[in-house]
C-alpha cells in the first residue's frame, strides 16, 4: 500500500489564524485513494480541498468541497482508480477556515435575549466596534449592542461551542486569536457561524474551548466598568477576504421573534421550545429536564 502524508502549516481565516491539519491520502489494495484529515486543534475547522489535475480518477463530491473537521481524525472522500489504468494521480490545494465559508443561514432562526429570564433589557444602534478586526477596521458589519451593569448575568442566545474565551488580557499567540478584542466570549454555532459576546466574563472553569454550551445556559458576566455588551454574527467567505455579518432575530415575547428596537425595552423569556431547538432529547432531558 503506498501512503501519501501531508502536513500542513496553514493560514486560518480573516486574521492570520495558524492550524496544523494533517491530510492524508492512502492508496488501498485496489490502487483507489482515500482521503482523511486529523485536526489537531480541540475545536472543529473547515477545510476546503481544490482540484487542479486529476488523472485515472474522478471527484464526485459536491462543489466546492467544504468539510467541518472535528478535532481529531475525520475521513474526508474516496478517489476511485479507474480499472483500465494507473493509480490516480492529482494536484490540489487546500484552505482552512474558522467558520463555515458557506454557511447556509437561516434569516428566522429565533436567538435568545442574552440575559436573565425576566429582566427588562433594552437596546443601542452600535456606531462602531474598534478592535474587533484590528487597525484597518472592516467595510461592513453588524452588530447588537445591549444596555448592562456590572455583574448582570449574561446568557448563551443560540447553541455552540466555545472557540475561545479571552479575560481582561489577551495572552498566547496572535495568530491563534479569532479576533483582538479582550473580555469576551466566542462560540460557533451549528450552523457554521460564529457569535462574539463582548465584555462578558466567563462564569466557570467549564467555559473552556472545545465545551458545548446550550441556549439559556449562563455564560458569564458583564465585566466591572462596563455599562453594555455587544453581540456579533459571523462567518467566513469562501470568495471574499471580508466577513459575512447577520442580523439576528431575537425572541421577543412568547408569541414573537424580530429585529430589536432601540425605542422599546423587552421583557427576556427563555421559551423552552426555543431552547430545546437544537437538542437531541438526551440533552433537553438533561439540561432542560422532563
Amino acid at each position: 500500500m503506498r501512503r501519501l502524508l501531508i502536513f500542513i502549516a496553514v493560514l486560518l481565516s480573516y486574521h492570520n489564524l495558524k492550524a496544523q491539519v494533517q491530510v492524508q491520502a492512502d492508496y488501498n489494495a485496489l490502487g483507489d485513494c482515500l482521503f482523511s484529515a486529523y485536526n489537531n486543534a480541540a475545536v472543529p475547522v473547515y477545510l476546503q480541498i481544490n482540484f487542479a489535475d486529476l488523472e485515472n480518477t474522478y471527484f464526485s463530491e459536491p462543489l466546492p468541497y467544504v468539510k467541518r473537521l472535528a478535532p481529531g481524525f475525520n475521513n474526508l472522500f474516496t478517489l476511485p482508480r479507474d480499472p483500465d489504468a494507473d493509480v490516480p494521480r492529482f494536484n490540489y490545494d487546500i484552505k482552512m477556515f474558522r467558520s463555515d465559508p458557506m454557511a447556509r443561514v437561516d434569516l428566522d432562526f429565533p436567538y435568545l435575549i442574552p440575559f436573565a429570564p425576566g429582566s427588562k433589557v433594552t437596546v443601542f444602534d452600535v456606531k462602531e466596534i474598534s478592535g474587533f478586526w484590528g487597525k484597518d477596521g472592516l467595510d461592513s458589519w453588524s452588530a447588537t449592542g445591549f444596555w448592562a451593569k456590572p455583574g448582570d448575568a449574561v446568557y448563551a442566545a443560540r447553541t455552540g461551542i466555545v472557540v475561545e474565551v479571552v479575560g481582561a488580557e489577551r495572552k498566547g499567540d496572535p495568530k491563534s486569536w479569532y479576533h483582538i478584542w479582550n473580555n469576551s466570549i466566542t462560540l460557533l454555532q451549528p450552523d457554521g457561524t460564529l457569535i462574539c459576546y463582548r465584555n462578558v466574563w466567563a462564569s466557570s472553569e467549564k467555559l473552556k474551548a472545545g465545551e458545548t454550551i446550550y441556549a439559556g445556559e449562563k455564560i458569564g458576566k458583564v465585566t466591572e466598568g462596563a455599562d453594555h455588551i455587544k453581540v456579533l454574527i459571523f462567518h467566513d467567505s469562501l470568495n471574499s477576504k471580508n466577513l459575512l455579518f447577520v442580523i439576528p432575530q431575537f425572541v421577543t415575547d412568547e408569541n414573537g421573534k424580530g429585529i430589536l428596537n432601540s425605542s422599546t425595552t423587552y421583557i427576556v423569556t427563555h421559551l423552552r421550545e426555543i431552547r430545546a431547538l437544537e437538542m437531541s432529547k438526551k440533552e433537553q432531558r438533561r439540561i432542560l429536564g422532563k
